[in-house]
């Protein structure tokens, strides 16, 4: 009797189909090593070396190429079994948990609770913070979901673009004009952003890198405190752009003096719940209220452009 999980067998079709080990782990996301592991545990339980050196890649042997359709047709049939009662969100009664900073928060999770409130009332939605996110937080089930610009370099944590954006400057143009070049940028009183003590920013890190220097005169620990610390002041603050429609509406902003990547936010959760029908359901309506964002975000973005150039002038 043939002692195999459902991941050796397609780890075996894997191989077979890729003709490399190396291909196969890519494919799966997993490394090699773990793919050579399986395919040894697959030998002994076939009692047949399945793939062969051949050259600088590997065959299958004999038994292995008339192994593999029936092995085909079973994952199939596998695929293929009912996965439980169809999810009906009008009568679901779950709390759901989203980490999210505040800039994520207010951009996009008003537009879910709002869905939740009408579609699905029994669901509960819970925001905690999500500093620089943990791939464990999704791991312990502190969460169900992140959403952040910052991707795990994991292969157990999947993960969905929602909509892209880019660091700016922020000002008050009752009391300064914009920064005009990098020197007056650099050279000016800035509010900064440290989440916790000790998590630095991917964009003081990129400063750092560049070799740029700062005056960083006043910290606080989410994007909620630069409006009012920024307010009737000289200093500057540099945040996403699409917090000039909401959080930053009062202040006037102008791209970056030095070359910074735009970012996307993303949404990420661990692979267990991949094919969960009520946190696919939920991450749906996440990616519809960013896809109903950037249906309306271009005609938005031009008449904010519009006021400030106005304001400016």
């Amino acid at each position: 009797m043939l002692s195999l999980d459902l991941r050796s067998l397609m780890t075996f079709v894997a191989v077979l189909d890729e003709g490399s080990v190396s291909r196969a782990a890519v494919r799966l996301g997993v490394t090699q090593s773990a793919v050579s592991h399986t395919l040894e545990r697959l030998r002994q339980a076939f009692g047949d070396p399945l793939f062969v050196k051949s050259g600088r890649g590997i065959v299958p042997t004999d038994y292995a190429q008339r192994t593999g359709p029936h092995i085909r047709q079973l994952l199939d049939d596998l695929r293929t079994l009912p996965s439980g009662p169809p999810f009906e969100p009008g009568t679901a009664d779950f709390t759901f948990t989203i980490a999210a900073n505040d800039y994520q928060r207010d951009l996009l999770l008003p537009g879910l609770a709002h869905i939740l409130r009408k579609q699905a009332p029994g669901i509960r939605l819970q925001v905690i913070p999500a500093g620089i996110p943990n791939p464990d937080m999704l791991r312990k089930d502190a969460c169900d979901l992140i959403i952040s610009p910052h991707a795990p370099e994991t292969t157990d944590i999947m993960q969905r673009g929602l909509m892209s954006d880019r660091m700016v400057v922020y000002y008050d143009p009752e009391h300064r004009a914009a920064p005009a070049d990098l020197a007056s940028y650099l050279k000016a009183d800035h509010i900064v952003l440290m989440f916790a003590p000790g998590e630095r920013v991917g964009f003081e890190s990129t400063l750092l890198a560049k070799g740029l220097e700062r005056k960083n005169t006043v910290t606080v620990s989410n994007f909620s405190g630069l409006p009012e610390f920024l307010r009737g002041t000289d200093m500057l603050a540099t945040a996403p752009e699409r917090m000039s429609q909401h959080l930053m509406r009062d202040f006037a902003w102008v791209p970056l003096p030095f070359d910074y990547k735009p970012f996307t936010l993303l949404m990420l959760w661990h692979r267990r719940h991949q094919n969960d029908p009520a946190h696919r359901w939920v991450r749906n309506q996440v990616n519809s209220v960013a896809a109903t964002m950037n249906g309306l975000n271009r005609q938005s973005i031009n008449f904010i452009h519009t006021l400030h150039e106005s304001r400016r002038r």
